[in-house]
């Protein structure tokens, strides 16, 4: 009798197997979990947030940002899988499908093991309760007159500050970005006594060795995850990296909408009691509504702008030159269009306009 020898699965396609089931798996509960407030509450605040804590700190240690050079590594890892993959698929000949299913299939675990990775350690935010449900304010419908009041109030904070940081020559904000990063640990002091959930041990700012690339990104800052640091484009004008410094920082508190996260940086900046960061809360506060505010009364946004002294309008247009100049590029448009799809795949339905909504919390706070 002729016994038929039994073909054994390879032990890479059993692993590959495995891991592609965990991926799903972790997906899976992911999307079924999400809208169940109490669960990612739970989430979130007794295991996402310590580890991400921790990771800061230990992140803390190195003078450079830890995200740049993982990310880097990440898409030199990605490029050099690829060009193997290739060549072990020309090599094989006899079992070039199985070869080349084998690498297709390792290379959609890696990318499924990242994006279930992001969506536990921040998507889960966006499930989770903001600023909003944890302070009591929310934003409400703003009427154009409140809109106009909150801008003019902005204004004025922003004309008495003006003078209180340095300037060059010209009359432009000539604060360093190392001085600005070295208080930015502290700024966040006043405004816990105020909301006590907002208390962390802050470690810092890290400036962005690629910050111009983040700029032709249209990215002003980024919070990593997996890293627990705040970043900071440092190539951009430096009259808006304080309240940036406030934003990324407020990530690290757990708030993941960008639109809370806007607003408590205002707010951080103008309770910090420093001059500078003060003078970029009122910049950064003001850019929001007076863009609001040309939508809804363009004749009122002419009034208010108008009478802003000279130094601010140097400030403005230094900043809308070097934003401008990045406007139309393949880079920006793209990085956009993804983290729009991003925002709304975690919750944000809005996308890219949500950033917008910061105004209505504002008015609210301050009418």
């Amino acid at each position: 009798m002729t016994t038929i020898p039994r073909t054994k699965t390879p032990t890479y396609a059993l692993a590959l197997s495995l891991w592609l089931t965990l991926d799903l798996s972790a997906l899976a509960a992911f999307v079924l979990l999400r809208r169940n407030r109490a669960v990612m509450n739970a989430w979130t605040t007794r295991f996402a947030s310590p580890l991400q804590a921790a990771l800061g700190k230990l992140c803390a240690v190195a003078p450079f940002s830890v995200m740049e050079p993982l990310i880097t590594a990440l898409v030199l890892g990605a490029f050099a899988y690829i060009v193997w993959s290739v060549r072990a698929v020309i090599r094989a000949r006899g079992t070039r499908i199985r070869r080349a299913a084998v690498a297709v299939l390792g290379g959609v675990c890696a990318a499924l093991c990242l994006i279930a990775l992001l969506c536990w350690m921040w998507g889960a935010y966006y499930w989770a309760d903001g600023f909003q449900e944890k302070s009591g304010l929310y934003a409400a419908p703003v009427s154009a007159e409140q809109l106009e009041a909150v801008t003019a109030y902005f204004a004025d904070g922003l004309a008495l500050s003006a003078d209180g940081v340095a300037r060059d020559a010209n009359g432009a904000f000539a604060v360093s970005p190392a001085e600005i990063l070295a208080k930015a640990p502290y700024i966040y002091d006043n405004l816990e006594t105020r909301y006590p959930f907002l208390k962390f041990d802050d470690t810092g700012v890290k400036p962005m060795a690629f910050s111009r690339l983040m700029s032709r990104m249209d990215f002003t800052g980024f919070y990593c995850a997996c890293t627990g640091e705040a970043n900071v484009n440092i190539d951009s004008p430096a009259c808006l990296l304080p309240s940036t410094a406030a934003h990324e920082m407020s990530h690290q508190r757990g708030l993941a909408s960008e639109q809370e996260c806007n607003f408590l940086a205002v707010l951080a900046c103008l309770e910090s009691g420093d001059a500078v960061y003060t003078y970029s809360g009122w910049l950064m506060g003001y850019i929001y509504l007076a863009n609001a505010l040309y939508g809804a009364n363009p004749d009122a946004y002419f009034a208010i702008r108008d009478r802003l002294p000279e130094t601010v309008r140097v400030d403005l247009a230094n900043n809308n030159a070097y934003w401008n100049q990045f406007r139309d590029g393949v880079i920006k448009k793209a990085a956009t269009k993804a983290y729009d799809g991003i925002l709304k795949g975690y919750g944000e339905s809005r996308g890219m306009k949500s950033y917008g909504a910061m105004v209505d919390l504002l008015v609210a706070y301050y009418s």
